[in-house]
């Protein structure tokens, strides 16, 4: 058995192993991050249940802690109540990003994650089975219930060879995605094998896993070594150490092979992370604006690298450098062994240990700026500056760009940037806050700011459902799109009706106004529609519209369940070419819908009846889905259940 498999079948609980099958699993570990937490935290108080099940439950607040008034702050309130009354430990503000942290002081090699964040398989690089899901499917899980997902195909991905001076393992990632594309790892595991693995360090692994999840994939995963036990044994942790590997006779449905000794600095263009290149091949084009940080490089080791590139020198006079460390134990540790003086002293700007610039809170660029950085999305706007060019590259390509103003090949550095893993890491757990005993739970209030809003259900699918087409969108349409995740809007996740007015905006901006005037339809999509995020908001925000269904010629995995389990029906062209034929504002309807679904046909009749077409769309369901969308979403099916 490869890894993958070995992982899967020891927490199996339904299914076989058989790719594009749904099997269900048991999940060992959760996390949330705020900018989906307090929904996923209300949901989880809908069910009932009064405390975890599961081994470890973290609730992180790192997305929205730019408190420009009232509303972060409550939500942080709010969590870090809910966590204390139903076993959940917080991660406060300042302590760091989600990832980073959990990989530093909670990742266990062989468990489950199952967390409220795309980025969640950056729990990959320590031997993790992680995988970002919708906040709903997080609060099942944190409720005892299994996590179902289609059995995925697990791809090889070998790597022989060493990287050379100047490369680092972003490039092997951008490498990957451009040659798979960010739809080439849907219904796939990437799992990194071969005597390359043995070069990388753990926090170059989760770099790795970490942008895997913009190839679309269910997850990416490495093996658990001597490099990863000593990484646990440097936190502190040795005892969570397990050693596991592929079997040494091992089948992969696919396999790639990577040399890293032929790898160059790569950098991923504007718009997406597969729009990749060489860095020479790009040139040396004027920049604005660095970033480094975010859950894929604010290791110890990245920043590291960087203050030993910026030691003594200073940044460009027309360039804002901005740096921010991964957790409080990486900040905490530049600060004592002179690193960050070094930043600061070459002019960089520090933030706190927060996602930040990655997700536009706070330091988008100036107008039509060009800003290279080291976080693992540059889909359009997301910086918070829509005219802005974002490129993707490494942290010591971003650093030496800094200090020239123009993009740069690092490999011009004539320095040694080998940094070895510190013997311990600063361990200080201080501001994860743990929760109150079992049985203790009435002794805590949870605390709720009126921001917080009750979050919209769907309700039973009709005999027949009928709209019209009130938006039509091109490919890759991302959950930026669909439900823009901008400082502005950040602090209103947990107040969907407020959120309405800017749904798919960037698109159109019209949509919200035609929406609520039609009091619902449908959405008309191209090619990986819902890729990017997790968020479920791109899918409660839709609901809340009266959006009942979106036909689409191809789906992202965490959107697509995540419509199903808010009760929206993500309808797949049979003929691609029907996507062509219906305009905006087409009467589009679906006879007999509900006596089909219960019916369990796949095979369903989208009819345009503004033109008299009919089009086969696909809609293929488990059981469990089909009574999912039949009872208007999971929430509902599960106490349909119970009840």
């Amino acid at each position: 058995m490869n890894l993958t498999q070995k992982i899967l079948a020891a927490h199996l609980l339904s299914g076989e192993l058989v790719p594009g099958t749904e099997i269900s699993i048991r999940i060992d570990q959760t996390l949330t991050q705020d900018s989906t937490g307090t929904m996923a935290y209300l949901q989880f108080e809908a069910m009932g249940v009064d405390r975890v099940k599961t081994r470890k439950s973290v609730a992180y607040i790192d997305h929205n802690t730019l408190q420009t008034g009232f509303e972060n702050a409550d939500d942080h309130q709010y969590i870090q109540t809910v966590a204390k009354k139903h076993g959940i430990f917080c991660s406060k503000p300042g302590n760091g990003i989600c990832h980073q942290v959990q990989l530093e002081r909670f990742g266990v090699p062989g468990l489950t994650l199952l967390g409220s964040d795309s980025h969640t398989p950056t729990g990959g690089g320590i031997g993790m089975l992680a995988i970002g899901a919708g906040g709903l499917d997080v609060a099942v899980a944190m409720g005892g219930g299994a996590y179902f997902m289609t059995c995925p195909k697990v791809v090889g991905i070998k790597l022989v060879g060493q990287l050379q001076k100047g490369v680092a393992a972003k490039d092997i990632i951008l490498e990957v995605l451009r040659r798979l594309s960010v739809k080439g790892g849907v219904g796939k595991v990437m799992e990194y094998i071969g005597p390359g693995v043995a070069t990388l360090t753990v926090p170059e692994r989760a770099t790795i896993a970490n942008m895997g999840a913009e190839l679309g994939a269910t997850t990416s995963i490495f093996p658990s070594d001597e490099v990863t036990r000593a990484f646990l044994k440097a936190q502190k942790r040795e005892e969570d150490f397990v050693p596991l590997a592929a079997d040494e006779i091992t089948a992969y449905d696919e396999m790639i092979e990577i040399d890293l000794s032929t790898l160059v600095p790569l950098v991923a263009r504007p718009h997406m992370p597969d729009n990749v290149e060489t860095v020479e091949n790009v040139g040396p084009i004027k920049v604005d604006q660095v970033f480094i940080g975010s859950c894929t490089n604010s290791s110890y080791q990245d920043m590291m690298r960087v203050a030993k590139i910026l030691k003594g020198k200073t940044v460009h006079p027309d360039v804002s450098l901005v740096i921010g460390p991964g957790s409080k134990q990486v900040l905490t540790m530049l600060a004592r062994n002179g690193a960050l003086a070094d930043m600061l002293g070459a002019g960089a700007r520090i933030l706190e240990s927060a996602c930040g610039p990655c997700i536009g809170m706070g330091q988008s660029p100036k107008t039509n700026a060009v800003s290279v950085r080291t976080n693992n999305r540059n889909f359009y706007a997301r910086s918070g500056t829509a005219s802005a060019g974002i490129y993707l590259t490494s942290c010591e390509t971003a650093a030496i760009t800094a200090l020239t103003g123009v993009l740069t090949d690092p490999r011009c550095l004539d320095m040694d940037l080998t940094i070895p893993q510190p013997e311990e890491f600063e361990v200080n757990d201080n501001l994860v806050i743990p929760p109150v005993e079992a049985g203790a739970e009435d002794t805590v209030e949870v605390v709720r700011g009126p921001n917080i809003q009750p979050f919209p259900l769907g309700h039973t699918l009709e005999a027949d459902v009928a709209g019209k087409a009130l938006l039509k969108m091109e490919d890759n349409i991302t959950t930026d799109h669909i439900m823009p995740s901008n400082a502005k809007l950040l602090p209103y996740r947990s107040n969907v009706p407020y959120l309405s007015d800017f749904c798919l905006t960037p698109v159109d901006e019209t949509f919200p106004a035609r929406a609520k005037a039609e009091k619902g339809g449908f959405l008309v999509a191209g090619s990986n529609y819902g890729q990017g995020s997790s968020r479920e908001h791109a899918a409660l925000v839709p609901l809340y519209l009266g959006i009942r269904a979106v036909a689409a010629k191809s789906f992202a995995r965490i959107h697509q369940a995540n419509l199903i389990n808010n009760g929206i029906m993500p309808l797949t062209f049979q003929d691609e070419k029907d996507y062509d034929d219906i305009d905006m504002m087409d009467e589009l309807a679906l006879p007999g819908i509900r006596a089909a679904i219960e019916a369990g046909e796949e095979k369903l009749t989208l009819r345009n009846v503004t033109k008299g077409h009919d089009y086969t769309v696909l809609l293929p369901l488990t059981e469990r889905q089909r009574g999912m969308i039949l009872a208007g979403g999971l929430l509902n099916y599960t106490k349909e259940c119970n009840s």
